[in-house]
Formats: structure tokens, sequence, C-alpha cells
């Protein structure tokens, strides 16, 4: 009789297919690629929108790829006022700052008594619980819940919030981490006491579409000549407002040039009016890919990413990237691909641009992008670190 596999359940804010976000589909793919090893279940909420966290699926289960699908109403929505409060509070107020903290903790969300419950009362059902991203109601409430069977992936990076105090209690919790790069390591491990807890610098594995119809995609939306894209929701906390106004800029600098700028993504914020800025809302995989594969290079002007699976898979299709030198993640990329420019200046941004909006640059660059995942970003691989991790914990 085969031995029962160990049951584990993936703690994320949000899931679904049609889900726009780094973190969520990371634990997507882990869970798809972890189910040959484990009994995998997820445990998340009914929201769908980041900026509200409104419910939008049906509370309960579901199975979605054959994995098992928790989800948990979300008790009230997202309070952007509450959460500027709060943080104000915590600041400057001389007493109650980790009270303030946890309440902007709850005013963050998503707020989802009944995840906690369910963790709470049904964590001897588990063997683990993986959860992924420090940063919000799921994980800061759930991991005291099943610290003994907790491993975090922060997906970290430098931000003030981390420094709450209430994250270096948090930290202290999981019997384990799992890093997306060598740069969140040293971060998380500088900042927090926690080098002598089993981890890995896992990464995330990168898988393309069999078939990948850049012309296809002109076609179905019109695209002519050369573009730079942008993939992921289109907000100012993601440094779009500088990318327009950097892109602007170059095209009235660069008036003969034809180039484009590409939006994929969710906007959340107002878009310029501009004939060269095209905006597609949120697509399809298949176009998703069949638009990066055609893009003279993928621009990512945020500062705070703790991997970027958008940059992975435009390298794997040997496209270039365009990406914020002050995130230190982003940077690496760069420097130990030599597939990318990070900048720092609006100068430098443009300075980039040109340099690859000529062919021979892009060809060069790109051989070396597909070089850098293939050697670094495999999921077999991956999936192996990660385990290696999780069954020192539940050995």
């Amino acid at each position: 009789m085969a031995n029962k596999k160990k049951k584990i359940a993936l703690v994320n804010q949000r899931y679904g297919a049609e889900v726009n976000g780094g973190s969520e589909y990371y634990t997507r793919q882990l869970a798809l690629h972890l189910r040959q090893y484990y009994e995998v279940e997820i445990l998340t909420t009914t929201a769908f929108s980041y900026d509200t966290w409104e419910n939008y699926y049906t509370q309960g289960t579901e199975k979605i790829d054959g994995i098992t699908v928790r989800r948990f109403h979300v008790d009230k929505p997202r309070n952007v006022i509450g959460m500027k409060v709060y943080n104000r509070l915590q600041r400057y107020s001389p007493f109650g700052k980790q009270y303030f903290q946890n309440k902007w903790i709850d005013a963050q969300g998503p707020y989802s008594s009944g995840l906690i419950q369910y963790i709470t009362e049904h964590s001897g059902e588990y063997d683990l619980f993986v959860f992924v991203t420090y940063l919000y109601y799921h994980t800061v409430r759930g991991i005291p819940a099943a610290a003994e069977k907790a491993v975090l992936i922060p997906t970290a990076h430098d931000e003030p919030y981390i420094r709450f105090s209430i994250f270096r209690e948090l930290f202290a919790m999981p019997k384990a981490f799992v890093y997306l790069t060598p740069e969140e390591k040293q971060f998380v491990e500088k900042l927090f006491a926690v080098s002598d807890r089993p981890n890995c610098v896992a990464g995330s594995g990168v898988e393309l579409p069999a078939k990948i119809d850049n012309h296809a995609y002109r076609s179905k939306y019109s695209i002519d000549g050369e573009y730079l894209i942008y993939v992921g929701r289109i907000d100012s906390s993601k440094g779009c407002d500088e990318m327009f106004r950097i892109f602007q800029s170059y095209k009235k600098c660069h008036p003969s040039s034809s180039l484009k700028l590409v939006l994929m993504g969710r906007a959340m914020m107002e878009l310029p009016e501009h004939p060269d800025i095209i905006y597609q809302g949120f697509v399809s995989e298949e176009d998703k890919f069949g638009g990066i594969s055609g893009a003279c290079a993928l621009w990512l002007p945020s500062k705070y990413e703790s991997l970027s699976i958008a940059v992975l898979e435009a390298m794997s299709l040997g496209i270039p990237v365009l990406v914020n030198g002050q995130c230190e993640v982003l940077k690496g990329h760069c420097e130990r691909s030599g597939a990318g420019i990070a900048y720092l200046q609006e100068h430098d941004a443009a300075a980039g641009i040109e340099l690859l909006e000529d062919g021979g640059s892009r060809e060069r660059m790109g051989g070396l992008a597909r070089s850098y995942v293939e050697e670094n970003y495999q999921w077999q691989a991956v999936i192996g670190r990660i385990r290696s991790v999780l069954e020192q914990v539940m050995n």
C-alpha cells in the first residue's frame, strides 16, 4: 500500500486564474507543481479586487485544476483612510504604537475572520501551512494560529511597513523561510534574526505556452512597429506615473521615433492620453506571451519587487528588460544576466530606451536573457529546493 501523501495548505489573500497579482500567480504555480508530492489545498478569501477586497467568489470549497480551494468571506472592505490614519498614529503617537499597527493590519485586510478561525480549528488536519506574502491579514493573523507548522514565503522588499514592530514578532514565528532571490534573503536576514532557520533561495520556475504567436497578437490588436511593453497592475505604487512621464519625454526628444508603449493589466490610475501609449487591459495568457515576444523590452518601473515573474517570462523569450535600479532585486537580475538595463535617473532610462531601439543590442541581450532563465529558473530545480525545506520542517 502506497504511503499517504502529506497534506499541505498554501495560504494566500486571493486565488484564481483571472487574478492579476505576482504572489497570487506564484501560489497557483506552486500548487500545481507540489501536488505530485503532497496533498495540496488552497486557503484563501472570496476577494478578487486588490483595492477593495470586495467579496466576488462564492464562499465554500471548489476544485481548480484538480486542487481543493477553500474560500472564506471577507468581513469588511479595505479601509484606505483608516490605513493612513493608523500609519500616522503609529509613527507619531508616543504610546500605543503596536495597537495602531494592529489596527493598520485589520484595515489593510483582507479581513477574513473565517479564514483564521478555520486555520485555528483545523490545524491538526494539515502537516504544514505555507503562507505566501508577509504583508497581509491572512499571514499576520494566520501564522500565530499555526506557528508550529508554518513556513513563510515573505516576498519581502525594502518598504516602510516591514519595519513595523509587529513584523519583528511575526518573522520570529515561522519554522522556515523560502526566498525568491538572494537580495530578499540578505534583506530579511539583515532586518530579522532568522538566519538560523531552515531556508532556501528557491526562485520561481518559468513555463512558456506551446504556441506563442506575435503575428496573431499584432493582428488582433492592430500593433505596428516597435514597442515597449508593461505587464501588471497599472498603478502609481508600481511606478507607472514615472514610466509615463519618462516615455512622453523620450518621445518629445526623439520625434522621429515610432516606438510605442503597450500596457497589459488592470488600470488603477488615470492613464495619459497619448497616441503611442496603448492600453489593452487584462488579456489572456496567449495574448500576454504573444505581446511580450515581439517587444523591444519589458519595462518594469517599480521600486518594490521581490522577484517579478513578468521579468523572468520576458527573459525566457529572449526579451531584454528595462527596470528601476532602485529595486535591488530587479537590479540584481540585470547584473547577473547582462540582459537588462537598470536606471536610476530619467536620463538613464532615456539612454536605455535608445539602446533598446537598436536591434543589435537587443539581440545580444536577448541571448543572455534566455541563458539566465535556463540556468536559474526551471521548475524542477525550484521545487527541489522548496521541498528540501518543507521536508526539514515536517520531519
